[in-house]
């Protein structure tokens, strides 16, 4: 009866903004004590206050924050049930030919191998739970390609390799490996982001697109996962607004 009353713990990383931040709001709504880890320490602090969480800075690609973040889950009195991997991004659209290695670097580093560092760092807090959930946040450029995309699919299908990997080696131990997909998301800072801050071009990525999906909208399917039975496991989930029907097609304009 002890382990029943223990509070659950949901770890989310990129809790700064966009996906993370709503995620770390629908989890605490769920009953889950939040721990938002990201680099601006200012914006989680804000977010801890508002949920009555944990703020701990973290950037993904620092081994020495990530072993902090560890270390100050393992101080909260609660099991550590969740981690949503949401921390990521996609810096740059240029071709092959002219690619700039340092954003392909960037991508790499922090969609995958900080993605790997903190899964590693969390595990055996999972495991000990007995009801662990490790919520992938990828991309349907996980599953696909595009003109100008090379880096950032690639880091993308790279981590949808992880996240199956994982989920085979964790195989017989009671933990959960859920990967999202989502698709065409206007979140505040995604495109603008990408573009170096250029927030003309951000913008117009969005132009004449008919209801783009919300950081919300993922946030519930993060939520839904994680509150099936612990028996239930989606493997995959890919969501798309209505607008967009693959990831080279979308429709601009007013549906119906």
């Amino acid at each position: 009866m002890a382990d029943e009353v223990r509070r659950p713990v949901a770890v989310v990383t990129g809790a700064s903004s966009g996906i993370g931040a709503a995620s770390a709001r629908h989890l605490a709504a769920a009953g889950y004590h939040v721990v938002a880890a990201a680099r601006r320490a200012g914006r989680i602090a804000e977010l801890a206050a508002e949920i009555d969480g944990t703020a701990v800075p973290c950037d993904v690609t620092d081994p020495a924050q990530v072993t902090a973040l560890a270390a100050a889950v393992d101080r909260i009195d609660g099991d550590c049930r969740v981690l949503v991997n949401n921390a990521g991004g996609a810096y740059g659209l240029d071709p092959v030919e002219t690619a700039d290695l340092a954003d392909w670097d960037t991508m790499y580093q922090v969609n995958v191998v900080g993605t790997q560092r903190v899964t590693a760092a969390l595990l055996p807090a999972l495991t000990a739970s007995r009801r662990g959930t490790i919520v992938m946040i990828t991309s349907t450029a996980a599953h696909g390609v595009y003109e100008g995309g090379a880096g950032y699919t690639a880091a993308k299908h790279a981590e949808q390799a992880v996240t199956e990997t994982l989920r085979l080696e964790l195989s017989g131990r009671p933990v959960r490996v859920v990967e999202i997909a989502p698709g065409m998301v206007a979140t505040e800072e995604f495109s603008l982001t990408r573009f170096h801050g250029d927030s003309d071009r951000a913008a117009k990525v969005y132009e004449g697109v008919p209801e783009p999906l919300t950081a919300d909208d993922i946030a519930e399917c993060v939520a839904w996962t994680v509150g099936l039975p612990q028996h239930v496991n989606v493997d995959r989930l890919v969501v798309r607004p209505l607008a967009q029907a693959a990831n080279h097609k979308v429709f601009k304009g007013r549906i119906g």
